[in-house]
């Protein structure tokens, strides 16, 4: 099809090729937009000169299916896709996902679990000697031995199950091509060992120079302590200025990591998101439905990439790094108003962002001559006192967006760091950002409460967070908007207990908001959190942290959050009593859930004792006759509350056919009076409505 790279030999036979220069082998469907990495790497080889021909999705399951172009002339690319193969296959509770996104219809099993391993071997077994070079967020992330959640193992660098003969980690533009003019140039795959942002296999790394030796792969499998020590070696070596190479042991093999390229100037970023891409989805999708992870990007601007925030479950710092790059506001505005030629757009920047939308330079200027610190955080636990906290250009980049003809509305959705925003003493952008950037609601991840908690997150303190909603709150009213924050929570995070969710629960209750999803911790691949869950110590001090591990206790954590849920009761009532928390337990405006039957006469809430804590719903008692507490009339809710908290049921809002009924009752009871004279109502055993 014209303007997009063949997929097929047909396509390929169009363009006048004989055979392409690398085949590039797709887990995700083909999707020629910045925002997917196989765009981004095709397209830069395309400039550099090579020929490359995409296969998204082969069929796993029969060896011919990478055949279709024959052997390239230089080698097989193979990346698992946008996402870890087993993210996206799987959940947190490791139930298998029901859309893939990244397929043609949202459709699943057109990719293998750990595809690039299942794909390179897939080409080993038709293409025995020819150069396999992996790389995406699948590769990078597994370059060396890693925490497998999904297996809950420790597994070997993916180099060594995929047999690929050398891993592109990080972003790869530049990596990419130094290795493909090494390899047209007539250099052996293995002798191309020292480019940048690259990983190798050897049996022998004499010739390695300033290497670091971790430890063996067999000692990281007899003590999960080695394996603390060796990742915290790792994160260390992250930055391109002060990064050593890093040598595993394998036996008799070696896994060889290089540090990573070099930050790409503004420049750089801009002639990458120059290239000619068709920015959506291969014509042959469309019969499917199309790729639904276009939607969340057609209309989105990336204006940046790395991130300094430090959190502890995000894999950017082994991915992107911490040094953030920026495009020009030329390339962003011109991007922009190609958009508003788009048929389908109707006025609305979705984002523009990256990582972390309001990060648009290094977090200080010696990070560009002498990279980021080893063993300091630029905002955690506090800001660094050399940050350069400033919105300034950030600020002056969405008012010109916002001036570009056709465009009614700028969003950002990519996510803020509210600690960095409270750093600048200019409130100009947090001014702007309610005022033209917020569409009634605000997303924001403080990811809980506990100040225990967000320390092994490497989060800011919850006092941090507070401060911002009172200045948003502010705002808000300021300007006479009424938009609200909508918090990211997390719940079963390393450090977290059944007392921390409570106090989380607590939080919830106080804030009135019950969150839709909550996101359990998701252990992936090389992150300081899923270290803590495997081995329960923090790499970064080496001392222990509590790891809720149980399936049963993780579900109790996350029940406490969405509390209001009445499928959650007992669950929450099981995390209740366990935590010793049975204060919680009962009919005060405080209490998450009431009592089952009988509950509350055993272990009564302080509060109820008090007239005007009295259960609700409650009929009033006739003076004539007193009746046992344990028969109460059936006509009465006050009698049926507690066989609904037997089931499980939250008190709330009566159930449809209870409105439904009530509704009846006053057409009925409407009808009479027209008809009959109204008559004095009963001393007793008249009905209370």
């Amino acid at each position: 099809m014209a303007g997009f790279l063949p997929i097929n030999a047909r396509e390929m036979r169009a363009l006048g090729w004989e055979r392409p220069d690398f085949v590039y082998v797709l887990g995700d469907a083909y999707v020629d937009h910045p925002s997917f990495g196989h765009a981004i790497i095709s397209r830069v080889l395309e400039r550099a000169g090579y020929r490359v021909a995409m296969l998204p999705q082969p069929d796993w399951r029969d060896p011919s299916s990478v055949l279709e172009f024959g052997e390239p002339r230089l080698g097989f690319l193979v990346t698992g896709g946008n996402m870890d193969s087993m993210v996206n296959h799987y959940s947190v509770g490791r139930h298998r996902r029901r859309t893939d996104a990244y397929t043609p219809g949202g459709a699943t099993g057109k990719r293998p679990d750990y595809a690039t391993v299942v794909y390179c071997n897939l080409i080993r077994r038709s293409f025995p000697k020819i150069p396999i070079l992996i790389g995406g967020i699948e590769a990078s992330l597994r370059r060396l031995a890693h925490y497998d959640y999904w297996s809950d193992s420790l597994k070997r660098s993916i180099l060594l199950d995929s047999q690929a003969d050398l891993l592109l980690y990080g972003m790869g533009e530049r990596a990419i091509v130094e290795v493909a003019d090494a390899m047209n140039s007539g250099l052996d795959i293995h002798d191309i060992t020292f480019v940048n942002g690259t990983a190798y296999r050897t049996r022998d790394c004499s010739g390695v120079v300033d290497a670091i030796t971790l430890p063996s792969y067999d000692e990281l499998r007899a003590d999960r302590r080695r394996y603390a020590e060796s990742f915290a070696v790792q994160y260390r070596n992250t930055d391109p200025f002060s990064a050593r190479c890093l040598i595993e042991p394998y036996g008799r093999e070696f896994v060889v990591q290089n540090p990573p390229q070099p930050p790409l100037s503004t420049q750089e970023m801009d002639d990458v998101y120059a290239l000619p891409y068709q920015d959506t989805y291969h014509p042959s999708y469309r019969k499917a439905g199309g790729v639904p992870a276009i939607a969340e990007v057609q209309f989105s601007l990336v204006s940046n990439r790395g991130c300094f925030g430090g959190c502890s479950f995000c894999a950017l710092t082994f991915h992107q790094g911490r040094i953030v790059q920026t495009r020009s506001h030329d390339s962003l505005l011109a991007e922009a108003a190609r958009m508003t030629q788009h048929p389908d757009f109707k006025g609305y920047i979705h984002d523009v962002g990256g990582p972390t939308a309001n990060f648009r330079q290094p977090a200080c200027e010696k990070q560009l001559t002498h990279g980021a610190c080893q063993n300091r955080q630029c905002l955690f636990p506090t800001p660094c006192r050399n940050l350069r906290a400033d919105h300034t250009d950030y600020v002056n980049l969405l008012r010109e967006l916002r001036a570009i003809p056709g465009v009614k509305k700028v969003f950002i959705r990519s996510g803020i760091r509210f600690d960095y925003l409270l750093a600048d003493e200019d409130p100009t952008f947090l001014r702007e950002l309610v005022e033209y950037h917020v569409s009634g609601q605000l997303k924001v991840a403080p990811e809980h409460v506990s100040d225990q908690v967000l320390r092994y997150m490497g989060k800011p303190r919850h006092a941090v967070y507070e401060k911002f909603c009172r200045k948003y709150a502010a705002l808000n009213e300021k300007l006479g908007k009424k938009q609200y924050l909508v918090p990211y929570l997390m719940s079963s995070h390393p450090g977290c207990g059944l007392r921390e969710a409570v106090e989380l629960a607590e939080y919830v209750r106080d804030l009135g908001y019950m969150p839709e999803q909550v996101q359990d911790f998701y252990p992936t691949p090389s992150t300081l959190s899923t270290v803590m869950y495997y081995t329960g110590l923090d790499p970064r001090t080496m001392e222990p942290v509590y790891v809720p591990t149980d399936p049963h206790e993780k579900e109790m954590q996350r029940a406490l959050i969405q509390y209001r849920d009445p499928k959650n009761y007992a669950l929450i009532h099981e995390a209740l009593v366990k935590a010793g928390r049975t204060d919680l337990i009962g009919y005060g405006p405080k209490c998450l859930i009431r009592p089952r039957r009988g509950e509350a006469e055993k272990a009564p809430h302080p509060a109820q004792k008090q007239p005007a804590q009295k259960r609700p719903a409650q009929k009033r008692e006739r003076p004539a006759e007193k009746k046992p507490a344990a028969k109460p009339r059936k006509a009465q809710p006050a009698a049926k509350e507690p066989r609904r908290a037997e089931r499980g049921e939250a008190f709330g809002k009566p159930t449809a056919a209870q409105l439904r009924q009530a509704e009846r009752y006053l057409k009925t009871r409407k009808k009479k009076q027209t008809v009959k004279k109204p008559t004095k109502p009963k001393a007793s055993g008249g009905r209370n409505v």
